[in-house]
């Protein structure tokens, strides 16, 4: 009977390896940019300044807008957008200022009266009086690809931006997105997300009895309880290497705000004109400035943005700013 037991209960161990295994890609969409699953996430996000304009995420389902759109390809495709997607130029997606996302938007050229249906993924633009960045492939579908940008008008759909954030606050990802998009369009109700079993209680057991309390002398010291007395030493953030983007993450909780707020360095030049011809070359990403400092001893003149009132948001303009071939762009504080 010991022999039998252990056999089923190795047998369970081995069918419940196999659904963890399968249920851990559950949501994922492979991409060619990032080789792998992915799920994102269901994203609003908090208040941010950028350029001295403060913009506030929220949650909506009838938002209409008018303004300009541009399009950003190949330099960011594999990239991870803001909810932690990874960015796929031949997908219809876009980004946005403040809807939540993912959202569906209908984007139509009110030049050419074309129009494309479009999943926000992703922050931006925020340059001008742009309203919103397309995808390579979502741009070609409106012809302004050859322009660069068009005035369009946006109209969200409600049923459809319903469907995906149910669909990726279960943990569904793209393709399950874009499935939830097509039953919403067709005027069906997507399938809801399994809800866990119930726990079955026993109604003949009774509850066990509450353990019994120590005596104040006895009370456990913060080590017993497994909390960690000892403080823990600042992370260092260091200098990506040249060429090589480090995307970073804006779904992290920020640490406190600066007293100065934060930046981001988009570089550090040993001559001044270098630096100023950087610095024109990021204008249109927001306030820039040259700022003189020592480095062994030389002179060095470093680019920034700034500031911003959260890391978020400062994230986001750095994250950009490398998808656009600054590769050096960092978030830093003074």
């Amino acid at each position: 009977m010991p022999g039998r037991a252990l056999r089923a209960g190795g047998a369970l161990l081995l069918v419940l390896g196999v659904a963890a295994c399968g249920s851990s890609h559950k949501g994922g969409a492979t991409t060619s940019g990032g080789g792998g699953a992915q799920a994102g996430s269901y994203k609003i996000g908090q208040p941010y300044k950028i350029d001295g304009v403060t913009y506030t995420p929220k949650e909506e389902f009838n938002r209409t807008e008018t303004g300009v759109a541009s399009w950003y390809g190949p330099g960011f495709h594999g990239k991870s957008t803001a909810n932690g997607e990874r960015y796929d130029q031949s997908d219809r997606t876009a980004a946005h200022r403040t809807l939540q996302m993912p959202a569906v938007v209908r984007v139509t050229n009110l030049d050419n009266g074309m129009s494309t249906v479009v999943r926000v993924n992703d922050r931006g633009p925020f340059a001008r009086n742009r309203v919103i960045d397309l995808s390579r492939t979502a741009a070609q579908e409106i012809n302004m690809i050859g322009t660069g940008t068009a005035r369009v008008r946006l109209e969200q759909l409600p049923n459809e931006s319903m469907a995906v954030r149910d669909v990726a606050m279960a943990g569904g990802g793209p393709a399950e997105q874009h499935a939830a998009m097509a039953q919403a369009a067709a005027g069906q109700r997507p399938a809801p997300a399994a809800a866990p079993p119930p726990t079955v209680m026993q109604a003949s057991a009774p509850p066990p009895p509450p353990p019994p309390q120590p005596p104040p002398s006895a009370q456990p010291t913060p080590a017993e309880r497994g909390w960690s007395t000892t403080p823990r030493a600042p992370s260092i953030e260091t200098q990506p290497p040249a060429g090589r983007a480090t995307v970073a993450s804006l779904s992290a909780t920020p640490p406190a705000v600066a007293a100065s707020g934060f930046y981001v360095q988009t570089g550090a030049f040993t001559t001044p004109e270098n630096a100023e011809r950087q610095r024109n070359a990021v204008r249109t990403y927001g306030s820039s400035e040259v700022l003189q400092a020592s480095a062994g001893g030389r002179g060095i003149w470093r680019v920034r943005l700034g500031p911003y009132t959260t890391q978020d948001a400062a994230g986001i303009v750095a994250d950009r700013l490398r998808r656009s071939g600054f590769g050096d762009a960092r978030v830093v504080t003074e």
